[in-house]
């Protein structure tokens, strides 16, 4: 029995995990401030995290990304089960992206300088549905054998 990803998932999968990876040591040893800045940021647009904690919130969004991140690089972990991590990932951060007054110019979907490092997480969004359509397209032609 082989490994469940393939040598064309390998780019994607390391390139975007091990971005989320660094991102979620960041912010494992974040500071008050910063946890507070990021709670702040995410309960704006999120309301129901207003409950959380500052420091707990950020706790959890770094152990996710952690998760995410290894889910991503481990190879054991089937290709369109990470994707569906990272898409989901992804689409919260871009729904962050286009509630949040100021990240994007005024009527349009193109990012402010403020908004560029949120916009920017389009690119995971796409490796993550391209690895889940790839996985859906597998699971089709498994069961058609």
């Amino acid at each position: 029995m082989g490994l469940p990803l393939k040598a064309r998932d390998v780019p994607g999968r390391v390139a975007a995990g091990t971005f989320i990876l660094r991102s979620g040591l960041d912010k494992w040893k974040a500071d008050r401030a910063t946890a507070e800045g990021l709670h702040g940021l995410a309960s704006n647009t999120y309301p129901f995290l207003a409950k959380l904690d500052p420091v707990t919130f950020t706790k959890v969004l770094a152990g996710a990304e952690l998760a995410l991140g290894a889910a991503l690089v481990v190879p054991v972990v089937p290709t369109g089960l990470a994707g569906l991590g990272l898409s989901a990932f992804s689409g919260g951060l871009l729904g962050l992206y286009a509630r949040t007054d100021g990240m994007r110019r005024e009527g349009t979907v193109w990012p402010t300088q403020q908004g560029l490092p949120i916009a920017k997480d389009v690119w995971l969004l796409g490796i993550g549905l391209g690895f889940v359509v790839q996985g859906l397209g597998a699971r089709r032609s498994r069961t058609a054998d």
